[in-house]
Formats: C-alpha cells, sequence, structure tokens
C-alpha cells in the first residue's frame, strides 16, 4: 500500500508541478467522450459528486466520535491522521488553483461541454478528486485490508469520473487531484506517526511526553 501511495506521489510531482498543463487535444477529445456518453446517467454522477465533501467531514468526525467516547488512542490518533490528509489536501488544492488558474472546460469550450453547476474557481487540481483521494488513502493507509482499500478507491475513483462526467474538470485534472489526494495523505500519515511519538492523550487532552 506504501508502494502503490509513493507511486501516486510521484505522479502528482508531474501532473502538478509539469509545464504542459495548458487543454491538449487528448484531454479535450477524453473529457467529450466522458461527458457525452450515458446521459441517463447524469443524475447518478450528481449524486457521487455531491458525496464528496460530506463524507470527507464525516469519516474523521465518526471515528473520532467514537474513539472519544470509547476512550480508544488509536481510533483517536486514526481520526487526526485522516483529517491532517483533508487539511493539506485543502490548502495544497487552493494553492495550486490560484498558481495555475486553469479555466474550467465549460467556459474554454462552451459549444461542447455544459457544466451541471457554474462554478467561478478554477479547475487544476480537482478539489473534489483530491479531498476523496485523501481520504480513501488516508484510510487505506492505517486500515490496510481489501474491505476498506477496495471501497475507498472505487468511491474516489467515481467521484473523480463524475466531474468529468458533469464537464466540471478536465481528465488531467482528476488525475492531478487524485495524485495530489494521496501524496497529500501519505505526507499526514507520516506527520500524524511523529505527533503520536510525541504526545499522548490523558483523559481529553492532548500532552506532550516526558
Amino acid at each position: 500500500m506504501r508502494k502503490f501511495t509513493i507511486i501516486i506521489l510521484l505522479l502528482s510531482n508531474y501532473f502538478v508541478f509539469s509545464q504542459e498543463l495548458s487543454a491538449q487535444n487528448a484531454d479535450i477529445n477524453l473529457l467529450k467522450r466522458v461527458h457525452h456518453a450515458a446521459p441517463g446517467l447524469k443524475p447518478v454522477s450528481v449524486f457521487l459528486s455531491e458525496t464528496a465533501v460530506p463524507l470527507n467531514l464525516a469519516v474523521p468526525v465518526v471515528i473520532g466520535g467514537y474513539g472519544l467516547i470509547n476512550q480508544d488512542k488509536n481510533l483517536i490518533k486514526d481520526a487526526v491522521g485522516i483529517a491532517l490528509a483533508s487539511g493539506i489536501n485543502l490548502g495544497m488544492t487552493e494553492v495550486l488553483k490560484r498558481s495555475i488558474q486553469r479555466e474550467r472546460p465549460g467556459y474554454t469550450y462552451p459549444d461542447d461541454i455544459t457544466m451541471y453547476k457554474l462554478k467561478t474557481d478554477y479547475a487544476m487540481p480537482s478539489g473534489h478528486t483530491s479531498g476523496c483521494f485523501a481520504t480513501a488513502t488516508a484510510l487505506s493507509l492505517k486500515y490496510p485490508e481489501w474491505y476498506v482499500v477496495v471501497p475507498a478507491y472505487v468511491w474516489a475513483t467515481s467521484v473523480g469520473l463524475s466531474r468529468m462526467h458533469l464537464g466540471m474538470h478536465y481528465p488531467t485534472d482528476v488525475l492531478a487531484g487524485a495524485a495530489l489526494g494521496a501524496g497529500s495523505a501519505f505526507l499526514s500519515y507520516k506527520l500524524n506517526e511523529w505527533i503520536w511519538n510525541n504526545y499522548d492523550i490523558k483523559g481529553f487532552k492532548i500532552i506532550r511526553k516526558e
């Protein structure tokens, strides 16, 4: 699992920091295929897309709440790690969006792409995708069982595809989001391990170890 995450992190260096970030023919052509495929499934894509923010928030809250109620330090540690992954990812996503300033495809190709929701922020990287991959990777690093890893990544991938189906992002936006989310989760995993090696929980307080 860690090797997979390292590969995703390396991909993030390519997609996020590459100088070839403008929409290429292959990028828009693939988007058109996905966007115009199975129009009857648009409501499913809307549903999947709308699950991103609530589930990204709910996962650490539920795990952390259960850990606090039962005074389970491991669960609290896991919740902190997942929340940290989301926080790092959100910060990096916003920085990159404002730095790259890539217009959404619906504005660049209004005759070919119809966005299901008008948004004025930038496209690269996909925030929905990066958030879902941050959560999926953080969960997979903490609970590397197939029944956690497979559903988590199927959900994250489905959200990424839904963003293209709904005309909100180019394929490279989604790939960059996936790489950034996974990389953020890997970074938070290492940082979280350091935190809990140096701090402990006493009652409902986190204190530094002697």
